[in-house]
Parts: C-alpha cells; sequence; structure tokens
C-alpha cells in the first residue's frame, strides 16, 4: 500500500470572512471553470479585468492623446467626442489619464499584494507547525499589525519611508501581511494534520519531506484565490494614500491623483473627479467579484 496523495482533498467548511479562508482536503479540487454555469456577473468582472491589464500593458491602444500634455485653451471641456472624459483644469485630456493610471494603480497594488504575500506565507508556515513558541510569537505579530487599520497603518510606513511607488507598495504590503499570515497559518495546521499526511510519515517520508511533497503544495494552491480577493482592497488603499499626497505626485496619472486634483474644481466640472473615481470603484468591485467566486468554487459552495 502506497502513501495517499496530496491530491486528495478534504471539502471545505462554507466561512464568511476572506481571512477565514481555510480549505480542508478530502474530495478533489472543484474545477474552477464551468463554462456553463458561470454567472454573468463573473464573466463581466473577468472581461473587465483583462481590459484593466491591457489598459496597462498597451495604454496607447485606447488613446492618442499624451496624458502629460494639456492645452490651456481646452482647460475643463465637458465630456464630448473629441475628449470622451472631457479635460482637466491643465486641458489634459482626462479619459488618457485614467487610461494611462490603470498601469500604476495596478502596478503598486500588485506590488503591495507580492509583499504581503511573500511575508505572510513564510510567517503563517511558520506559525502552523507544531512550535507553539513561533506560533505565539507569530500570532501576537499578527495582533500588533491587525491592531491598525490598514490606511493608518499604511500611512505611518510611508511616514518612515517616504514617498514613492515602491515605498507605497512596501507600505500596503505590511499592512496586508496578518490577512495572508493568517490564512496560511490556518491553511498549514489543517494540511498538517490531515490523515494522508500522517499515514506518510507512517510509511517511512521523514517530517521535512511529507512537508515539502504533501502539506506546502496544499498550502500554496490557495495563494492566487487570497490575492484575489485582496488586491481590491489594496488598490482602494493605494488610491487614498495617494489622494492624500503620500504616493505618486502631480503630474502623474494615478487615480488617487487625479482625484485630489480635481477637488478645487468639482463644483465647476464634475467630470476630472467622477471618471477616476468609477475607476476605482469598477476595478474594486471587479476584483472582489472574482476572487469572491473563485474562492467559492474553491471551497465547493458553487455548483
Amino acid at each position: 500500500m502506497t502513501a495517499p496523495s496530496h491530491r486528495s482533498f478534504e471539502r471545505a467548511v462554507p466561512l464568511d470572512r476572506p481571512e477565514d479562508l481555510v480549505v480542508a482536503f478530502e474530495t478533489p479540487l472543484p474545477v474552477i471553470a464551468d463554462r456553463s454555469r458561470l454567472p454573468v456577473a463573473f464573466i463581466v468582472s473577468v472581461a473587465f479585468v483583462a481590459f484593466l491589464i491591457a489598459a496597462a500593458t498597451v495604454p496607447w491602444l485606447f488613446t492618442h492623446f499624451d496624458p502629460l500634455v494639456g492645452d490651456f485653451s481646452e482647460g475643463l471641456k465637458p465630456p464630448g467626442w473629441s475628449h470622451l472624459f472631457g479635460t482637466d483644469r491643465l486641458g489634459r485630456d482626462v479619459f488618457a489619464r485614467t487610461i494611462y493610471g490603470t498601469r500604476y494603480s495596478l502596478l503598486i497594488g500588485f506590488g503591495g499584494v507580492a509583499v504581503g504575500l511573500g511575508i505572510g506565507v513564510i510567517l503563517g508556515i511558520i506559525a502552523g507547525q507544531r512550535n507553539r513558541i513561533l506560533d505565539e510569537a507569530v500570532s501576537r505579530l499578527f495582533d500588533m499589525l491587525s491592531s491598525f487599520p490598514g490606511v493608518l497603518l499604511a500611512m505611518l510606513i510611508v511616514t518612515f519611508l517616504g514617498q514613492g511607488m515602491l515605498n507605497i507598495a512596501i507600505a500596503v504590503g505590511i499592512a496586508g501581511i496578518p490577512k495572508f499570515g493568517r490564512v496560511v497559518r490556518a491553511q498549514t495546521q489543517l494540511v498538517r494534520d490531515a490523515d494522508y499526511v500522517t499515514q506518510a510519515t507512517i510509511y517511512g517520508l521523514s517530517q521535512w519531506q511529507a512537508f515539502l511533497r504533501h502539506v506546502l503544495p496544499n498550502v500554496l494552491v490557495a495563494i492566487p484565490i487570497i490575492a484575489t480577493v485582496y488586491i481590491g482592497s489594496t488598490i482602494l488603499i493605494v488610491s487614498g494614500l495617494s489622494f492624500l499626497g503620500l504616493g505618486p505626485q502631480p503630474p502623474t496619472p494615478e487615480w488617487g491623483v487625479m482625484l485630489a486634483e480635481s477637488r478645487d474644481v468639482l463644483r465647476v466640472a464634475w467630470w476630472p473627479g467622477v471618471f477616476p473615481g468609477l475607476a476605482i470603484t469598477a476595478t474594486v468591485i471587479a476584483f472582489s467579484m472574482v476572487g469572491n467566486f473563485l474562492q467559492k468554487k474553491f471551497e465547493g459552495r458553487v455548483a
């Protein structure tokens, strides 16, 4: 008889909060792509995410205007055929700045998620082992970081590190460490105590071999879903910090910067602030819907 494969999974219990995402293993991993049952909202969200990635990669395909060059004679021109989203007070095309701003918002958002995941996964795996001292130390670190609201903690870190895209990504990532770390910690403990892992050690695998062959793959399989769930909120924090002047500085066409620049003219021209605000809202909703659907599918709550 051979040891059970790590592809034998236990069914997960439905959970209400993303940070409680714990996937248990007993039945085969559910297939994510079931074309006949994909809801329209999920398809629309995926299409919008694809559009965002395309806009961030090749923004010049969507507009011929330079986001940094304006014409004072066309300042605060309302939306129309010549300027789909109108112009700001410096005569810059708002649509072009919104499209080019996708690159900055996604880049910083993805960077923040990468930092939070990288550190959170390592700490979560350490805390999930059978070492009470390490588990207690890492758990207290998570509690300390969680005691601050995400935006406030990120602001505090940026204050020490300084402004800039890299520093704001690091700050947002550090603020997200507890969210990722707790999920990985719980997942590690769950898989570590699974019957097939215990049987694998009985059949001759060392604790280290069982961890590398069975525990680690089943812990990392949920990482893309966790990242997708949280990337929307990360982009929201990034835009908030940029709005407060702690992120990229003008004239960078970043959504938070555009919102900050539109405050002085909002009473006479709504479009310089409304369209980047809608871009932030739609992006957060799209990533959240994709992540939540994948999470439910992974847990077996979607047929």
